[in-house]
C-alpha cells in the first residue's frame, strides 16, 4: 500500500511537502516516483528516486523547484516542492516500480500506485 499525503492549498510562491509511505510491499530494490493529474489533463510524470536515493530524474517542468528524497528506514519517500505555480495544481500521486526507470517512467510502467493527494496553488 502506499498513501501519500501533504497536500494543501497555497499561494504562488510558497512551498509544500508531500509524504508517501508504503506498507505491505517491498520499498528495497523498488523505485518511487511521483505522477500528477490536472484537471481535464492526462497524468503526468513528475519525478522519480531510485533505491539508494542518489539517482533521481525530473521532470523538466518542475526541474530546480522540487526536490525529491527517500527515507528507506522509514519505507516513505517525500517531495519538497519550491516555488509553486498555479500550473502546479493537481492530484499527486505516488508510484512504485521495480528498479529504476529514470527518463524512461511511464505511467503503465508502475507497479503500485497510492491514492493521489490534492495539491491547490492560488495566484
Amino acid at each position: 500500500q502506499l498513501q501519500a499525503s501533504g497536500g494543501g492549498l497555497v499561494q504562488a510562491g510558497g512551498s509544500l511537502r508531500l509524504s508517501c509511505a508504503t506498507s505491505g510491499l517491498p520499498f528495497s530494490g523498488y523505485s518511487m516516483d511521483w505522477f500528477r493529474q490536472a484537471p481535464g489533463k492526462e497524468r503526468e510524470f513528475v519525478v522519480a528516486v531510485g533505491w539508494s536515493g542518489g539517482n533521481t530524474w525530473y521532470a523538466d517542468s518542475v526541474k530546480g523547484r522540487f526536490a525529491v528524497s527517500r527515507d528507506n528506514a522509514k519505507n516513505t519517500v517525500y517531495l519538497q516542492m519550491n516555488s509553486l505555480k498555479p500550473e502546479d495544481t493537481a492530484v499527486y500521486y505516488c508510484a512504485a516500480v521495480k528498479g529504476y526507470c529514470g527518463s524512461y517512467c511511464t505511467e503503465r510502467g508502475m507497479e503500485y500506485w497510492g491514492k493521489g493527494t490534492q495539491v491547490t496553488v492560488s495566484s
